[in-house]
């Protein structure tokens, strides 16, 4: 019960980064690319303030598995922000979760785990609700740069997944990642239009950062090593429901026969998943 209360945490967490990124760019009128560098920078305060604040030895930061994870966080931040530019939310979610889940279980079956059937069946559910809540009704073109940066996000987002099941030290090592992933994401920022500065715009990016991001993905490198890789990637396709339904409660939108259809079927993916786990 603990792990999973924990791991439903986390998932809220992420949940909350949609929240406050379409809170600071689309209210406060925040430049994507700025909105991301701000927060990453106060993700690697927030991390760097607790490294230092404990007795433990400080990890080494200029090593080929920092620089991997935080190369595949900036690459994920980058194309998160910049995709959404371009991509309705709904649509941006499906790609990232999908691409997401298409990796982790490519690598659980590339590296030869066994991977029981209703966890299979599990995430087919899911992912069905998942379509059910995000595809786009009537038409809709699909803006292809936007698409690509999205699935490069998701692809990006898995690997820092799949990179943190090794870590040993879940604070230090995020703390590393944040610190090399800022000049990455930093140089993005000249890629990208201005946008404004307002005060409500870069309160929450820096609640994004030291928060919800950085707190929120330490939380998960800790987790990560006592769950199935199958069961990680499962787990985070509840994330875009958490998020709509808090963009319903805290942001007024609509709630439908759709989403709570969709949300049923994605959780109860989930809880199928993980029966095999006793």
């Amino acid at each position: 019960m603990r792990l999973f209360l924990l791991v439903a945490l986390t998932m809220t967490a992420f949940a909350s980064n949609s929240i406050l990124n379409r809170i600071g760019v689309a209210q406060y009128g925040m430049d994507p690319m700025d909105f991301a560098a701000i927060r990453t920078a106060a993700g690697a305060v927030m991390l760097w303030v607790l490294v230092a604040a404990r007795k433990a030895v400080r990890p080494p930061i200029l090593t080929p598995k920092r620089f991997a994870g935080a190369l595949a966080l900036a690459i994920y931040m980058v194309g998160f922000s910049w995709a959404y530019i371009t991509l309705d939310a709904g649509l941006g979610a499906l790609i990232l979760f999908g691409v997401l889940q298409v990796v982790v279980f490519g690598f659980a079956v590339l590296t030869g785990q066994q991977i029981p059937l209703l966890r299979w069946v599990g995430a087919l559910i899911a992912l069905i609700g998942l379509c059910v809540l995000l595809w786009p009704t009537g038409e809709a073109t699909v803006p292809f740069v936007g698409a690509t940066a999205m699935v490069i996000a998701g692809a990006s987002w898995a690997v820092y997944t799949l990179l943190g099941r090794s870590e040993a030290d879940p604070l230090g090592s995020t703390a590393g990642n944040f610190l090399l992933c800022f000049p990455f994401v930093a140089l993005a920022t000249f890629l990208s239009a201005q946008g404004d500065f307002s005060a409500g715009g870069i309160m929450t990016a820096i609640i994004a950062g030291a928060i919800t991001s950085g707190l929120g993905y330490a939380l998960w490198y800790r987790l990560l090593p006592q769950l199935p890789t199958t069961v990680g990637g499962i787990a985070q396709l509840s994330v875009p429901v958490i998020a709509v339904a808090a963009g319903v409660a805290l942001l007024g939108e609509m709630l439908t026969a759709r989403l709570i259809i969709a949300g049923v079927l994605v959780l109860g993916g989930i809880a199928v998943s993980l029966i095999t786990r006793r």
